[in-house]
């Protein structure tokens, strides 16, 4: 499978992916407390110069951004053909500084580091029984690995279908997509119980 991480030794890799995460939370809720254009749009060029900071080809950021940028475009068209124009420009720097600085942290934090503070951040619901922290970690770090692997997966569906000239319809694409997707998360999960990582305290 292909992560979202990248292997990198800029000073973004070097900042504490706790720090990161948090970052990027309280960058979240500082968005949706302003609509302000002037700040949000300092805050989208803050976020792209951290995104610069990876030091990734132009190229392979766009191709990261590209399924995220085309669906914050189409919120935008709609949201300016049905909202004023104020709060439509407020909903779409919003949409793409949030896409701009969650694109640079899931560059330089890798899914184990992600899995080990999504469980440190839960270990006070275990110690009161009601979660595993390790699990809730699991289950989130795979929901982040699989984003990409859907996606190539789809792109692989459509290939082989228009090298067979057949017409490219989400309604043939999608029995495919499943069946290979569900055969991967067999897979991991025989792998997942072979290690027994599932119910270790």
């Amino acid at each position: 499978m292909k992560s979202l991480h990248v292997e990198g030794t800029g000073w973004l890799y070097r900042v504490s992916p706790r720090l990161k995460l948090v970052t990027l939370m309280g960058f979240s809720i500082a968005l949706f407390l302003t609509r302000d254009l002037l700040v949000l749009a300092g805050a989208t060029v803050l976020a792209a110069l951290i995104l610069g900071a990876t030091r990734l080809p132009f190229r392979e950021i766009a191709l990261r951004l590209r399924p995220v940028m085309l669906t914050i475009f189409l919120v935008a068209v709609f949201s300016y053909l049905l909202l004023p124009a104020h709060d439509a420009s407020v909903n779409l720097l919003r949409l793409t500084a949030l896409a701009l600085l969650a694109t640079a942290v899931t560059i330089t934090v890798s899914i184990s580091q992600f899995m080990d503070e999504i469980a440190l951040a839960t270990a006070p619901l275990e110690r009161l029984g009601l979660v595993k922290a390790a699990d809730i970690g699991l289950a989130v770090g795979l929901v982040v690995r699989f984003v990409p692997e859907i996606v190539n997966r789809y792109h692989a569906v459509r290939d082989a279908h228009r090298a067979r000239g057949l017409p490219v319809r989400m309604a043939t694409i999608i029995v495919p997509l499943v069946i290979m997707t569900l055969k991967d998360a067999d897979v991991i999960a025989d792998a997942i119980d072979a290690r027994g990582f599932r119910g270790q305290s």
